[in-house]
Order: structure tokens, then C-alpha cells, then sequence
């Protein structure tokens, strides 16, 4: 794959050729799994240089830290307990979902436990270490947060927007029902809030309300000056999925009616990729902070035998978020596990991605579903240092050109089939921060697009080597 520098200054291929800059945000892959039997994960990238990781891990016993300088580098790196739980009383089991933030030149990780004579009595609680280094450093106990309703309680999270940090939590209130719901205040310190909390979120849509009443796990991301939280609902197994809240950064954030709930979920389960109750995400970015990328754990099977809680297999997965036209987030499907997708946009016609289109391959923009417009840059199916491209949301199914025509097909096992399905990728023929894609099987033809579909032809102008550049994002 060949992605360029969002510095770089691309000429015009003509007096008046339309073309784009290097995308902003070029593309970026990881391959996941990233971390097996770990769930509710948080990574957090520090100015020194470091992702720092941590999650709940199946014995609900301890918190674990890991540290490396990118974010694939999580997946091998070692792991250290920084805090194991209590023998009895308060903080004696069920520890939840630990998330670790840098506030004011300390480290601070919040997360939710239980007691060993009511392990449902979950709540809130606080860690601060001082070191520079928290794998190593000395954790002490800020103690619970303490909420004005004393009731299980869960899944703390902090932001800051306009200067104001605030703590946002799940919550029951027996008042308005079972489950829980989200809620948010001002903090006056890393481990206390101030003032009265509001309620911002309750669950309510059928997918808020599998198996249980839930709202958890929130989670934020701003832009666009918009504030962006995401939760998770339903019952952790394959119902569990992400809804968004959405409020603007200008607005009294502590005033319900600030926030609007999407209709329906924004990340769910998705049987062509096998990907099982994506949740409990949060928010991290890129190696070179271009790309924002989600953070969250799925199962790789539906079906689980008794209590979900009690099945280990949860595990931490990461892909790159991409913005619609409008500002908001498009966080797309659950990709399938190994390398991550990217998209491809034209060089000319810079706000149109390569996408599938009842199996015809096109270029078009505002692509929904934002799958139609990813694919896997995959060893070719032919082999000899070729590249094919695998659909996102078809895996199996791959471009490939049919009497010069490009189209999304299944991979049917013969050569004609790998052969039309795997190009030499090369550097963009009108930049070479971007990528042209060589016809294996057809030397010296090139996928362009034409009347916006994809052919591969044979190149002899400049206009033709524009429509047969593209861009990683």
C-alpha cells in the first residue's frame, strides 16, 4: 500500500484538471485481533511517545496496564497489574472497565468494582499515580466517586470541552426503572464531581432494551464543534451495539435536551464479517494523530453458553473512523478480523470514493454504507508481488475486471478469476503520494474510472492517468 504525505503539493495534471491535495487523513491499518480476553478496552496516547492499554480482563480481579510506541505494538507488548483487588469489603470484586487518563501531570484510572459481601453493589472508584511511567509507578486509592443516588453505578469516563471537565456515567435509578441509564456532571477534582448530575440518556429503542435496559459505557470524541458520545445498549452478547448522542460544544451540556440520540444504533453486530456485540468502545488516534480510530471489544460467535458475563472471549479491536460531508462520525460495520480496510479516492474527482454498486464498481461521494467504500488490501490472488482488493462488507469478494469492466465479485478458485482480481500497485501515475493499480493479467492496463465506473484501459493521456490515481484513506 502506498499512502503520501498529507504535507505534499500536488500539481495540476492540466490547465484546468480538477485534482486533490493528499488527503489530510491518509490511510492507516492494523490487524486485529489486537488483545484476546480483553474487554471494555481503553488506549490512551501520552505526548511521551507511548499508547498506554487497559481493559477488564475475565477474573474480574485486577487492572492491567500495557505500553508501546503504536498502536499494533499493544498486541505483543507486556503486561503489567498495577492493582489487584481487595480481600474483603468494598473494591473485593467485579472490577470493571478501567480507563486511564493523564490530568494535571498525573495519572489517573477510573473503573468500577464491587464488594466481596454484594459483588452486584458496583460503583465507582479512582487511582492516581505521580510517576511519569504508571507501569511502574505507585498507585494509590482515590477512593469511590461519590454520587448523590447510591445505587450500582459503572463505566466512568472524563472529557474537557470550552475548559470544563466532566465525568459521565451509567447509573440505575430505581425511579425511572430497571437498567441504566447515562449521566453527566462537572468534576471539581480528577475524583469528585460538583453540582447535580443530569441525566442525559435512558434507554428506551427496542435495541436499548435486549435482554436488559442499558445504557453504559459512554464514550467521547469532539469535532466539527460538536460533541460526540457514544454508549453502548442491550445485553453484552451479540444484541449489544453502540448508539450516539450528539450535542454542540457551544451548548449547556448539563441541560438534557442539549443532547439527541441517534434512531438507531451506529455500530452492530454483522454476520458477513463474523463480528458479535461491538461495545464498550472509546477513542484513541493514529501513529501520526491524522486518523481517528475506534476502540472496542466484539466476540467472534454468536452464540454463547449461559450468562455472557461469564464467557471470556470478549476481545479488544481497533479500525479507523471516517467523517461524513455533514461533520458527524461514520463508524461503518464491525470489519472482519486480520488486516483492516481502507478507501480509495480519486485524485481528480477528490470527494468520490471506489465503491461497489449492485456488484459494479464506481466512484461516487457521500457513499452509504461507508462498507460499499472499503476494502482489504490483501496479498493478490496471483501472487508474484500483486495486491488484490477484498471487499469490506463481502468478504470473499474482491474487484476484479470482467471484459475491462471492474466489478465486486466472489472468489470462485480459478486463474482466469485471481488473475483479473490482482493488480501490481504502483506509484500514482499522476502523483506518486497516491497509487495506480496495474492489471496483472492485462499488462499496461490500469484501473481508471470512466463516466465515474471503474474499466481498466490502457493509459495514453494525462486525463487518463488522473482518473487511474487514487489515494488511501
Amino acid at each position: 500500500m502506498i499512502a503520501g504525505s498529507a504535507t505534499a503539493t500536488v500539481a495540476g495534471v492540466s490547465a484546468g484538471t480538477a485534482h486533490a491535495a493528499v488527503p489530510a487523513s491518509p490511510g492507516v491499518t492494523y490487524t486485529n485481533t489486537l488483545a484476546a480476553q480483553r474487554a471494555d478496552p481503553h488506549i490512551f496516547k501520552h505526548t511521551d511517545g507511548f499508547y498506554y492499554f487497559t481493559a477488564t480482563v475475565p477474573a474480574y480481579d485486577r487492572i492491567v496496564l500495557r505500553r508501546a510506541t503504536t498502536i499494533q505494538g499493544l498486541a505483543s507488548a507486556a503486561e503489567t497489574t498495577i492493582w489487584t483487588k481487595h480481600s474483603s469489603g468494598e473494591l473485593g470484586a467485579h472490577i470493571w472497565a478501567p480507563e486511564i487518563h493523564f490530568i494535571n501531570g498525573k495519572w489517573y484510572v477510573y473503573f468500577a468494582a464491587g464488594a466481596t459481601d454484594d459483588i452486584w453493589k458496583i460503583r465507582p472508584y479512582v487511582l492516581e499515580c505521580a510517576a511519569a511511567n504508571p507501569l511502574t509507578g505507585t498507585w494509590t486509592e482515590k477512593g469511590r466517586i461519590a454520587l448523590p443516588l447510591d445505587t450500582f453505578s459503572l463505566d466512568a469516563t472524563t472529557f474537557v470541552v470550552n475548559g470544563v471537565r466532566y465525568l459521565s456515567w451509567a447509573q440505575n435509578d430505581p425511579a425511572v426503572g430497571s437498567g441504566t441509564n447515562l449521566y453527566l456532571a462537572r468534576m471539581s477534582s480528577p475524583w469528585a464531581i460538583t453540582g447535580t448530575p443530569v441525566r442525559i440518556s435512558t434507554p428506551t429503542a427496542a435495541w436499548e432494551t435486549i435482554g436488559h435496559r442499558v445504557n453504559e459505557g459512554p464514550a467521547v470524541i469532539q469535532r466539527n464543534g460538536k460533541v460526540f458520545m457514544t454508549f453502548s445498549a442491550s445485553a453484552t452478547d451479540a444484541n449489544y451495539c453502540m448508539g450516539l448522542l450528539t450535542a454542540s460544544a457551544s451548548a449547556d451540556l448539563l441541560n438534557a435536551s442539549s443532547w439527541v440520540k441517534t434512531a438507531d444504533p451506529v455500530f452492530a453486530s454483522n454476520t458477513a464479517t463474523s463480528q458479535y456485540g461491538p461495545g464498550h468502545n472509546q477513542f484513541t488516534v493514529s501513529e501520526d494523530g491524522r486518523s481517528d480510530i475506534l476502540v472496542y471489544h466484539d466476540r467472534s460467535y454468536k452464540d454463547i453458553s449461559g450468562d455472557p458475563l461469564n464467557d471470556p472471549n470478549r476481545r479488544t479491536r481497533v479500525q479507523k473512523i471516517y467523517w461524513k460531508a455533514d461533520g458527524t462520525p461514520d463508524f461503518g460495520i464491525p470489519v472482519a478480523d486480520g488486516l483492516t480496510p481502507i478507501r480509495l479516492s480519486s485524485y481528480n474527482a477528490p470527494d468520490r470514493f471506489i465503491r461497489h454498486w449492485e456488484y459494479r464498481a464506481r466512484i461516487e461521494a457521500n457513499v452509504a454504507p461507508l462498507a460499499d467504500s472499503q476494502f482489504r488490501t490483501v496479498t493478490g490472488l496471483a501472487g508474484s508481488g500483486t495486491v488484490s482488493l477484498e471487499s469490506a462488507n463481502f468478504p470473499g469478494y474482491y474487484l476484479r475486471h470482467r471484459n475491462y469492466e471492474v466489478w465486486v465479485e466472489k472468489n470462485d478458485g480459478t486463474a482466469q478469476f485471481r488473475g483479473d482480481a490482482s493488480f501490481t500497485a504502483r506509484a500514482g501515475l499522476a502523483d506518486p503520494a497516491g497509487v495506480s493499480y496495474e492489471s496483472y493479467n492485462t499488462p499496461g492496463r490500469y484501473l481508471r474510472h470512466y463516466n465515474y465506473l471503474l474499466h481498466v484501459q490502457a493509459l495514453s493521456t494525462a486525463t487518463d492517468r488522473a482518473d487511474a490515481t487514487f489515494y488511501t484513506q
